[in-house]
């Protein structure tokens, strides 16, 4: 029997980008259809947020104001939801894209209840365009839609398969976490998410699994409780 009933899948957009680095590798994403058809027959219910870092990261530009570079993100999220709901629809998922603000016929706007309503019917529900407004990250949106939801836990597939007390990419000694509080992310600076995100964890009890999305089969052994990733306990 699974461990989690109803779970929240956040994709960053680099791990969509897989050896490409950049846009979308079409290998990554029908591996990740696959894994989540899995789950939906297994009866676990399935909501999904996705990064925009595969397109923009307006963060880093000082140049564009930060409300637009943030707008520009939010859309860049919409389209990694709706190319990736169709893969998903490829492979035989029914699917809905959801967005904060009203994207004429691409998408249909937020709602909880039907959001949860579509869940019950086994539909994958994607929630695009973040919060809807600047100055907050697609971790606090999948925070906000988890709680929402009211979703078990949060499955973060990465690039990197777990939180790690320091860069492994720069440290060759770094030391992985199995489990780690919230609080200890934030008080180390671990860059797992960011601090209104952590906030909203810690209030709501919202527990996260950090996992490696490319490692095989990573999203159905963590959606069932077996994985190599590290769980974030709120």
């Amino acid at each position: 029997m699974a461990k989690y009933q109803r779970v929240l899948l956040k994709l960053s957009g680099e791990a969509l980008a897989g050896p490409n680095k950049t846009g979308f590798d079409e290998q990554t994403c029908m591996e990740v259809a696959e894994q989540v058809k899995a789950l939906v027959e297994d009866g676990i219910q399935v909501a999904i947020v996705t990064g925009g870092g595969n397109f923009w990261r307006g963060r880093t530009s000082e140049t564009i104001d930060r409300t637009k570079a943030d707008q520009i993100g939010m859309l860049a999220t919409v389209m990694n939801c709706v190319y990736v709901s169709e893969i998903f629809r490829y492979v035989g998922l029914k699917t809905r894209v959801m967005t904060p603000f009203t994207c004429g016929a691409f998408t249909e706007l937020f709602s909880k209840d039907q959001a949860v309503a579509g869940l019950e019917r086994g539909e994958v529900i994607f929630f695009a365009g973040g919060t809807g407004h600047p100055y907050f990250s697609t971790d606090t949106a999948t925070v906000l839609r988890a709680i929402e939801i009211e979703a078990d836990v949060i499955l973060s597939g990465k690039s990197i398969d777990g939180v790690y007390d320091s860069d492994p990419a720069v440290n060759p000694d770094a030391r992985k976490f199995d489990t780690i509080g919230i609080e200890d992310v934030v008080n180390q600076r671990l860059g797992v998410i960011d601090l209104a995100a952590a906030v909203l964890c810690m209030e709501n009890h919202m527990p996260m699994m950090i996992f490696g999305l490319n490692e095989p089969d990573s999203i159905v052994n963590t959606a069932k409780g077996v994985t190599h990733g590290t769980l974030v306990q709120a």
